[in-house]
């Protein structure tokens, strides 16, 4: 069902020209134009007449289907994917999908099934995906294998399956995903799994399965993914794999499992007999951690210890030369050195995120990881007073550095020396102290992207963007200006690559009209969130096509010059401001209305004065400011009086002359 979730979310975006609200029978929604509709939850008792043959996703969930016939879906001869969620069905009869040759995707989550015919699934030529969530099933031989040979999907997650005991003609040609998630399942047999053993790659979900023992050997087969999350034989597990192989193994289990046996160094000894490239144990708690805990862990290339209680990693690691990612994150780690960071050479991601209490970074305790390229230390409420030479030693290949969510960063000259081939910084929600007159990130030529929101950052430092001639993302949001105002190039001149410009909550009341002007790729200005009253685009002037964003700020009148640079493929968004809808902004109105391929979430771009058209969309709105009939006569009035005026002052004039 999730498969087909994204596919309804993905298409939507495609069909924004059509109407929001286009209806077959009145009910059932249009998302593609007759090709893509949606009838979930409208109490239908059979399918419209009216859905055209064309139709090849059909969302018909949360309706009410007790059976499906050979009839059901017979006119939609298109149909390829098909939402059958909580309607009910008990009894599928046989044929029931008999015309619908295309049909790929079919999702009957949620239906308790008392009858599946032997040839239900009897017709499609290339039935690929079947998910049969929660429907009851307590044995696989209820699931008629008839024109199932092509099935890459299955999934039987939250039923009550107890026993695997799979068919031997269960279709195993094409299979990729098999889902047992959520079951009673308590043993596997070297029979029960024997036909897995034709398959290669699959991937073969148990998790939330009690499983207490599987037979030695039963999974002698090269696996994709094995995941056993929230099962409590650990060595049980690793036995039945011996001599087995898989990419991705997950051990780890849940919150709300309770009762979880410490992992202790013997636990894991079974890995010695399997071959994996990932490991996950997160939320397993280890105690007596020591090296032998990792003796065969050797073949690993990413380990996952995401909370498992640990504050160090033992000295005496060996023979992890092929780790190449190593997640720390949730722990309780009091200082970076007491990841052994000299036991995996080969690392070039590391990951200590979320840490539960405040990490010191030391001095160089990361040096012996010569090939680290992506570095997270957000969350671990991280104050070093200089920042952050010493602690980054040796990490010259780092290219990705996070350091959000910390405390504070002091910065006495560059922020990171060694990082001349760093391509990402992120410092967001850190307080970022600079004590420097040159720029801190001079030496970062390669950066593109820095992330210096909420980090109180200090504005006003002429050369703090020096040496970024690559950026070409920039997060600002959440920091202070002086005086409100976004100056003339003076912070940005360095930056002449910038594409992207987040200037979010600023408390901005003002733009200068040259502040821009020297950023001419910049294609996404976002100004949200700020105080500003006026709206102006000559910052902007010298770009054909830009996102600009000025959302929630206080703008009550545009002037129509103002607008006149917004060409091409430009996008503005103007929604939740105090706008006029009054003549004295008919400009914009009239503007807004003819470029309304250029505004971004139009129903909350909305009036706010006159009171009589508070909450009116601007397209909407029709004003008349012409001048009325008593204006004409008032006009017309005046000037027979001029006339009048003017011929009498003449002939006054006259006469005076004559008498001369």
């Amino acid at each position: 069902m999730a498969g087909y979730l994204y596919l309804l979310l993905f298409t939507m975006p495609v069909c924004i020209s059509c109407e929001a609200s286009s209806a077959v029978d009145t009910m059932c929604t249009e998302i593609t134009v007759n090709k893509s509709y949606s009838c979930e939850g409208l109490g239908l008792t059979e399918v419209p007449e009216k859905l055209p043959v064309t139709t090849e996703i059909l969302d018909f969930s949360f309706n009410l289907l007790p059976s499906l016939q050979n009839s059901t879906f017979s006119k939609l001869k298109s149909l390829s994917s098909l939402d059958l969620t909580r309607c009910q069905i008990n009894w599928v009869y046989e044929g029931a999908f008999h015309n619908n040759d295309h049909l790929h995707t079919v999702v009957l989550t949620g239906n308790h099934l008392l009858f599946l015919s032997d040839t239900a699934f009897v017709g499609p030529q290339s039935l690929k995906h079947l998910v049969l969530t929660q429907t009851g099933v307590s044995r696989l031989s209820f699931i008629p294998m008839t024109n199932l040979d092509n099935l890459e999907t299955l999934i039987l997650g939250s039923n009550h399956i107890s026993s695997l005991q799979l068919p031997p003609n269960f279709p195993t040609q094409n299979l990729k995903y098999l889902d047992f998630q959520m079951n009673n399942i308590r043993t596997i047999t070297v029979e029960d799994v024997s036909v897995l053993q034709k398959t290669s790659n699959v991937t073969l979900i148990f998790k939330g399965n009690d499983i207490l023992y599987i037979e030695p050997g039963a999974f002698q087969s090269s696996f994709y993914s094995l995941d056993f999350g929230g099962c409590t034989n650990i060595p049980g597990i690793l036995a039945g794999m011996q001599n087995s192989s898989a990419h991705t193994l997950w051990l780890g289990t849940f919150d709300d499992v309770q009762k979880e046996p410490y992992i202790s160094p013997d636990i894991l000894q079974g890995l010695c007999n399997i071959t994996v490239e990932d490991l996950y144990l997160q939320l397993r708690h280890f105690k007596n951690l020591n090296a032998a805990t990792f003796h065969c862990m050797t073949k690993l290339r990413k380990l996952d210890l995401t909370h498992t209680h640990i504050n160090a990693l033992p000295p005496g690691i060996s023979g992890m030369k092929v780790l190449t990612e190593l997640i720390l994150n949730g722990n309780f780690f009091e200082h970076l050195c007491n990841i052994s960071a000299a036991a995996f050479p080969s690392l070039t991601h590391l990951h200590l995120k979320g840490n539960s209490q405040s990490l010191q970074l030391g001095s160089g305790c990361l040096q012996k990881l010569a090939k680290l390229q992506h570095l997270d230390l957000s969350h671990s409420h991280i104050e070093s007073s200089d920042c952050c030479n010493e602690a980054l030693n040796g990490l010259s290949g780092l290219q990705h550095l996070n350091l959000s969510y910390n405390t504070k960063l002091h910065v006495h000259d560059v922020l990171f020396k060694e990082g001349t081939n760093l391509e990402l910084l992120d410092i967001a929600f850190t307080q970022l102290h600079i004590s420097t007159s040159q720029g801190p990130f001079r030496n970062l030529h390669l950066l593109q992207v820095l992330n210096l929101s909420s980090s109180q950052v200090n504005t006003s430092i002429q050369h703090l963007f020096q040496g970024l001639e690559n950026l070409m993302l920039l997060d600002l949001s959440q920091n202070i200006f002086e005086s409100g105002i976004m100056p003339k190039n003076k912070l940005l001149q360095q930056i002449t690559n910038l594409e992207v410009l987040i200037l979010a909550s600023c408390e901005l009341t003002a733009i200068d009209d040259q502040a821009f002007h020297i950023l001419r790729k910049l294609r996404y200005v976002d100004l949200s969130h700020n105080k500003l009253i006026t709206f102006s685009t000559d910052a902007f002037s010298n770009l054909k096509s830009i996102y600009l964003n000025l959302a929630h700020n206080r703008i009550q009148i545009i002037p129509p010059d103002k607008l006149v640079s917004l060409s091409g493929y430009s996008i503005i968004n103007l929604s939740y401001n105090p706008l006029e809808c009054t003549c004295s902004n008919i400009g914009l109105i009239t503007w807004y209305k003819q470029n309304l391929d250029k505004i971004e979430d139009p129903e909350k771009t909305t009036c706010f004065e006159p009171k009589s058209l508070a909450g009116a969309q601007l397209s909407t709105v029709t004003l008349y400011c012409g001048i009325s009939t008593m204006g004409i006569i008032a006009v017309v009035l005046v000037i027979l009086s001029c006339v009048a005026i003017f011929i009498w002052s003449v002939r006054y004039f006259r006469q005076r002359y004559q008498q001369i």
